[in-house]
């Protein structure tokens, strides 16, 4: 999630989505911005049509990641126009009437903001947590903050903050200052490069393209990172302490 458009949340969920299957996840990324749905385009999906099975939907499929999005289902040069109420069950079709198969991590881009979309998934789905994702400037920084406050309204863990775009051009702290004043973990910074962007218009995560540049190695990081902030959020949930075994 984050407060402000444009930060690179989409792009986040794709490279991470495609960075945990590479690794040998089972995983779902669903495109919760219904308005406005990208996912299609940044994992070369393209808008084809999902096929209907004993009246569930498949997810397409890209990297071998498991793939729902508006963007399938909509003409991509047609406003979508759609209230609260719409959203709230498109949002829900999307986990009730798509066979998912068994799933290690179901990944959620969010639009950005804190309005009907994010609210609802809340209120409807127990999440195991939630990203921030932010730019390095104080504009975004600040936007992220009022992210960070409605989930915790909302009951819903902080996973951790992800710096994006960091280096030169927009600086880079911003994130990591972020999770420091808001007590939660730091879970790292991608470089501003622009294969990522490239990647994500040409549908070709830089995880996959070029896993040894900075980028695509902080994304693999990232993912690793997350991966183990899950399993400590699960156990904390179950009030399991897990133990180290000496010999």
């Amino acid at each position: 999630a984050s407060g402000k458009g444009g930060v690179g949340k989409s792009t986040i969920a794709t490279n991470l989505a495609v960075a945990l299957a590479d690794a040998g996840a089972r995983i779902g990324l669903m495109d919760a911005d219904i308005l406005n749905p990208n996912i299609p385009m940044m994992t070369g999906l393209g808008y084809g049509r999902p096929r209907v099975i004993d009246e569930k939907m498949q997810p397409m499929e890209a990297y071998g990641v498991k793939i729902m999005s508006t963007g399938f289902l909509s003409d991509p040069d047609k406003p979508m126009i759609l209230r609260g109420p719409m959203l709230h069950s498109a949002i829900r079709q999307f986990f009730t009437d798509v066979n998912w198969g068994n799933l290690d991590y179901m990944i959620v881009d969010l639009p950005p903001g804190t309005g009907d979309a994010p609210l609802s998934l809340a209120q409807s789905f127990p999440l195991t947590g939630v990203i921030i994702v932010t730019q390095p400037q104080d504009v975004a920084v600040s936007d992220a903050l009022r992210s960070i406050a409605m989930f915790e309204t909302l009951n819903v863990p902080i996973l951790g903050v992800v710096e994006n775009m960091a280096g030169d051009f927009f600086g880079e702290g911003g994130g990591e200052r972020l999770a420091g004043e808001k007590k939660v973990p730091f879970l790292g910074r991608i470089p501003l490069d622009a294969e990522v962007r490239k990647g994500g218009d040409y549908g070709r995560p830089i995880v996959l393209t070029e896993p040894d540049s900075p980028a695509g190695k902080a994304f693999h990081t990232l993912a690793q990172t997350i991966a183990a902030r899950i399993s400590v959020v699960m156990l904390s949930a179950a009030n399991v302490i897990p133990l180290s075994i000496i010999e």
